[in-house]
């Protein structure tokens, strides 16, 4: 694995350091890498579970990804703030209400670059997926921006069971065929009826005891419609 050629020194530095130390945690399979657009912004819609979810996707992924972060932290000093921006970090301004961080966001997607998202919200505890929050569709739309869904399988023990000397776990990391964000940002049945089949393809890459909320694709488009009578 080696660094993507897009990344900042950074992230190469840090890349060098993960390959070094992950021999002791965890072995990776990685697949579908070639679902990930060569050049241009997109979304990642990654699934969230306890475990270093966002290091190992962004360990694996052929192109830097960058995460939102609290501004406080690049506001303290310019040699930090250049640190977290080179490690794929970028300000998110608390207290202006979500469409303002969406838009922030956008504007990252826009400038080509790969905005890492967990549209689950909370890490799932019990590995199955939950209900897909509408931000990274609304992210996606407004920059006119493909969504594709990356899944991370078995990331649990890598932290928890590494002072237990048992054999280091088997990680999947799977990327899925990009999504189109078609539909207009301002009409809220659109963005749900897109969150809903981005999260339903993130579904399609795991395995059926993770589906969780979408174990059952027809009756989530049913409740989704009910939703918006």
């Amino acid at each position: 694995m080696i660094p993507p050629k897009d990344s900042t020194w950074v992230w190469r530095m840090l890349h060098v350091v993960a390959t070094l130390i992950r021999i002791f945690y965890l072995r990776l399979r990685v697949e579908g890498r070639e679902n990930v657009p060569r050049t241009g912004g997109c979304v990642y819609a990654i699934n969230h579970n306890i475990g270093p979810d966002y290091v190992i996707v962004g360990y694996v992924s052929p192109r830097q990804v960058f995460y939102m972060a609290k501004s406080e932290i690049f506001d303290f000093h310019p040699w930090l703030a250049a640190l977290v921006a080179g490690a794929g970090a970028f300000p998110v301004q608390r207290g202006k209400g979500d469409r303002h961080a969406i838009e922030q966001a956008a504007n990252v997607v826009r400038g080509g670059k790969i905005v890492g998202m967990f549209p689950e919200g909370t890490r799932s505890r019990n590995g199955q997926l939950q209900r897909g929050k509408t931000g990274m569709a609304r992210i996606a739309m407004l920059a006119q921006a493909p969504i594709v869904p990356v899944v991370v399988i078995n990331a649990e023990p890598v932290l928890r069971d590494v002072l237990k000397f048992k054999r280091r776990p088997l990680v999947t990391v799977r990327f899925g065929a990009p999504v189109p964000a078609t539909g207009n940002v301002e009409n809220s049945e659109e963005v749900r009826r897109l969150t809903t089949t981005v999260m339903l393809a993130l579904a399609a890459l795991l395995p059926p005891e993770r589906h969780g909320y979408y174990v059952d694709a027809a009756a989530v488009h049913h409740l989704d419609r009910i939703e918006f009578r």
